[in-house]
């Protein structure tokens, strides 16, 4: 699968409107996609057990998205056939009074994943130049000492992210950052459908209807967002997402690309545990 597609070039400016949500590629409907899919989570199980063993690694998969563009889903699908001992996932809501008494990345920093394991933040730090950039108001809670003036306070959390992140990376954290690019006018139909399915009224919240009055809004922040923390240390991918099917594909794609790329081995033993395991055969085998 060709990844120019999903790929925000660090450095480049670039528009919300040159990707298509809509897109998915060579594949027409969700049954062409579907042997690829399960080939992918197969391969992901092997990667995962190599990081695991090879413990040098950790893996963060950061999910961003507008509300029902199936971030839930497309975790629950692409890492369906990972080992849940080697995986974590945390969803970050609006933060409580603890956290707000800390730095805003504090809650990050400490759910990050362990080496040899992957790390999935359901929305993520990310939200302070996000909901916290289209809601300024919600910066008075965070009992600041100095809020630089105008757009200076998002140029300085750019700035700061992007070196969490080089940080990180330098540490051994490999960081994927997905942005699920789902239309307005898709939006509506999942909010509807929320609405009218018994089954699924638990999903839809009356304020994520209000969220969609700041819709533009979103879209310019999301834009600025990609254009100053795509980095090559920590790119973004803008995966269309009006198709689910296609989105868990190209997701599950782009991670096992990357694990590939990493060389992942088991560890090697040496001479000696060699022969300490030939000794505890032996004594296996009288016994």
């Amino acid at each position: 699968m060709n990844h120019d597609h999903f790929f925000v070039p660090p450095g480049s400016k670039i528009s919300l409107k040159e990707y298509d949500p809509k897109y998915t590629g060579n594949y027409k409907e969700k049954a062409d996609a579907e042997g690829k899919l399960q080939t992918d989570i197969q391969q992901m199980q092997k990667y995962q057990d190599l990081l695991y063993a090879q413990n040098s690694f950790a893996l963060l998969l950061i999910f961003q998205a507008m509300d029902a563009a199936g971030k839930d889903s497309t975790i629950k699908h692409v890492m369906s056939g990972v080992n849940p001992q080697g995986c974590q996932v945390f969803s970050f809501k609006s933060p409580s009074t603890e956290e707000l008494d800390h730095d805003y990345l504090w809650r990050s920093a400490k759910a990050l994943p362990e080496r040899g394991r992957i790390g999935i933040f359901n929305r993520s730090y990310y939200e302070e130049v996000l909901v916290v950039r289209v809601h300024p108001e919600l910066l008075k809670n965070q009992n600041l000492p100095h809020i630089p003036e105008g757009n200076l306070i998002w140029k300085q959390r750019f700035e700061e992210i992007n070196n969490f992140e080089k940080y990180l990376v330098d540490n051994g954290v490999i960081i994927l950052k997905f942005f699920l690019n789902l239309s307005k006018s898709e939006q509506k139909k999942r909010f509807l459908e929320r609405i009218d399915l018994p089954e699924k009224n638990w999903k839809f919240s009356a304020s994520d209807a209000q969220e969609r009055a700041f819709w533009n809004d979103y879209m310019h922040a999301y834009e600025d967002v990609f254009n100053n923390t795509s980095t090559p240390w920590a790119p973004w991918y803008i995966i269309p997402s009006d198709r689910k099917w296609f989105t868990r594909l190209a997701v599950a794609d782009i991670i096992n690309t990357k694990l590939k790329e990493l060389n992942l081995k088991y560890p090697t033993i040496s001479e000696e545990y060699r022969i300490q395991l030939f000794q505890a055969k032996q004594m296996l085998e009288k016994f």
